[in-house]
């Protein structure tokens, strides 16, 4: 039985359905390899000159924060090499109970003496250029949609994974007819013009060639960009049942941890105490594994689960900047509830670490960010080509009915 027409079906309609939303995510995804630069290009003061002075303390910082924006309380706050970005969320009035308004949920500080330089609503293209990059983001996490985008991306991810498949099938030769007189060649022989593009060909043919040729050498980062997409937009439903089925144990806290009934907003652990003791316990845990810490990284508290979320730069981070060995917090008890190595600890987080890494360009340096550059715009390309093979292949079509 033939199931090749099937699974031509089946890539064909897959890519229509996907090609919008390909186009955005590869054309946002070429800007966001280089989003720190083009930020910082776009808006210089956000971003505080180098120097050899010692960084703020982040309790120094987070006070403040507070002198700063009384108005709002902390969220999480990320500590940068040239700017300390914090995140708040309005207080509530306790006139009326409503919360208050803020035109910005982002304060950046200097780090070394925590000046302000500057404030914005982040992703909110309203406010101009001060927010374009943040926007971009937001267009390629989930087309500036919200909760909505994000599932639209996530299962339109999980399609291009499946589909990655389909796509390679496709370019293998076709099995050998029963009744053939003459034998078969070898398989790479037959194979090997589908990694050829024939730049001498008709127009429709150079663009056949670009979209086969290109998928199959693209083929691996390709996968490993779709199914990272899974990982960052449908992490619950899809990624964590199958990383835990097919790689092994995987722990993340807003998964292991439920919801509480009610936000926790006034915990009874304050965060000055909840840093230290989440230093402390951090501290220990890491000399107990044997890792070293290089540096904080971030401090964050999550209300709807009643826990902080402690972030440094270890010896088991694989990325080029930032960290993620993270320790759990809880806001109530000041008792630790997970503490999570990006590598080296579980197997499904070390695939998760470096699935991340590879997605944002957060590794191997400057030659891989221009690789995921040049894969976001080769993205579009297979998109756009796969368009018009389709326009072609129904014009033919049309054109026999008529």
């Amino acid at each position: 039985m033939n199931l090749r027409p099937f699974w031509v079906v089946v890539h064909r309609y897959a890519g229509l359905a996907m090609t919008v939303f390909l186009v955005i995510v590869g054309l946002t995804g070429s800007l966001l390899a280089f989003y720190h630069e083009l930020d910082s290009w776009l808006n210089p003061a956000f971003s505080a000159p180098a120097g050899n002075r010692p960084r703020m303390g982040l309790p120094s910082i987070l006070e403040r924060v507070e002198a700063l924006a009384p108005n709002a309380r902390f969220q999480s706050v990320s500590l940068s090499d040239d700017a300390v970005e914090v995140w708040v969320a309005p207080k509530t009035n306790p006139l009326d109970g409503k919360p208050y308004e803020l035109n910005f949920d982002q304060l950046l500080l200097n780090p070394y003496n925590g000046d302000e330089l500057g404030r914005r609503k982040w992703g909110d293209i309203g406010q101009g250029l001060t927010n374009l990059l943040p926007f971009v983001y937001r267009l390629h996490y989930a087309l500036a949609l919200g909760e909505i985008g994000g599932w639209i991306l996530g299962i339109t991810a999980l399609v291009w994974t499946l589909d990655s498949f389909v796509g390679c099938y496709l370019t293998l030769p076709p099995g050998r007819r029963p009744a053939a007189a003459t034998p078969a060649k070898p398989f790479w022989p037959r194979w090997a013009p589908a990694w050829k593009i024939k730049w001498r060909g008709s127009a429709y043919r150079i663009n056949f060639d670009l979209h086969r040729a290109g998928g199959l050498w693209l083929w691996l980062l390709l996968l490993v960009f779709a199914w990272s997409s899974v990982y960052m937009n449908l992490s619950d439903s899809v990624y964590a049942p199958v990383t835990r089925t097919l790689v092994g144990e995987y722990h993340e806290p807003w998964l292991d941890f439920p919801d509480l009934d009610k936000p926790l907003e006034n915990p009874a652990i304050a965060w000055r105490d909840a840093y230290r003791i989440a230093g402390e316990l951090m501290e220990q845990a890491i000399h107990a594994h044997g890792v070293s810490i290089e540096k904080p990284v971030s401090f964050r508290y999550n209300a709807e689960k009643g826990f902080y979320v402690y972030v440094a730069r270890s010896g088991a981070d694989i990325q080029d900047k930032g960290g993620d060995t993270r320790l759990v917090l809880d806001a109530t008890t000041g008792a630790q509830k997970l503490l999570l190595f990006p590598s080296g600890q579980y197997a499904g987080n070390t695939v998760s670490s470096w699935l991340a890494a590879l997605h944002t360009a957060n590794v191997f340096g400057m030659p891989y960010r221009i690789l995921v550059c040049i894969l976001g715009l080769a993205i579009v390309m297979l998109a756009v080509t796969g368009v018009v093979i389709w326009l072609k292949k129904r014009r033919a079509r049309l054109s026999k009915t008529a």
